[in-house]
């Protein structure tokens, strides 16, 4: 879903997308056991208030442009914080908590599926017949390594296998939205809205809902490194 890279670019930078989704595979390390101590929107909300302060000096500058920007590019941030960002962390999260530490890491592996098919739907991408070789394979491959017993599926496996699913095809649309966004904004101005406009959103519905945000010290560090790797210095190496 990334732009090809100029002639000036320096050479192939697929390794850096291989460098951010190792950082991604390994999240589990401090989500695992944040999820089974606390709730999934209580970790999700101290997880975007790190990140929220990371790029706070990049807000003022990307709340100016997209005030001026167009009507699709707001709804797109939206989506994008509130959807992409908070509602796909909690379920991601969430996955955790009700299944076993492999099945969320390997589902949200289909993002790319689900983000080239909607690009194909949203900004009119062209998908070749040939694409199914690679599609078919991974979805195959996705439910054997998803369920310990492929023809015997637990509901609470099923349960676990959803809530990771509804996080990759969230974060596939944030993908595709994202790249349109573009168009009119920086990438410092997605990354700082998304995680403000997503802290906002996981703020407002932990007091509807009344969640408890109190959390442990011993909690903090594993939220602070949960925020700077798989959060921050993956979407940053990403996008670059």
């Amino acid at each position: 879903m990334t732009a090809p890279l100029s002639q000036g670019s320096g050479g192939d930078r697929t390794w850096l997308v291989a460098l951010a989704a190792s950082f991604w595979g390994i999240s589990s390390i401090w989500r695992g056991p944040l999820s089974r101590q606390y709730p999934s929107l209580t970790v999700v909300f101290w997880e975007h208030l790190v990140l929220t302060l990371l790029t706070l000096w990049w807000l003022v500058p990307a709340l100016r442009r997209l005030r001026v920007a167009s009507r699709r590019t707001q709804l797109s941030v939206l989506v994008i914080g509130a959807g992409s960002s908070a509602l796909a962390t909690v379920l991601f999260t969430a996955a955790f908590r009700v299944g076993d530490p492999i099945t969320p890491q390997v589902l949200q592996k289909l993002q790319p599926l689900i983000a080239v098919a909607l690009a194909a739907v949203i900004l009119r991408e062209r998908l070749r017949i040939a694409y199914a070789w690679f599609a078919v394979p991974a979805l195959v491959g996705a439910w054997l390594m998803a369920f310990a017993s492929p023809l015997s599926v637990s509901v609470k496996s099923v349960q676990a296998a959803l809530f990771a699913l509804g996080a990759a095809s969230l974060w596939a649309a944030g993908t595709v939205l994202g790249r349109a966004a573009r168009a009119e904004l920086t990438f410092a101005d997605l990354t700082s809205l998304r995680f403000s406009i997503g802290f906002v959103t996981l703020a407002i519905t932990a007091t509807v809902t009344q969640t408890p945000l109190a959390i442990g010290w011993d909690a903090a560090g594993n939220i602070v490194l949960l925020a700077l790797i798989p959060g921050l210095l993956a979407l940053v190496l990403y996008y670059r």
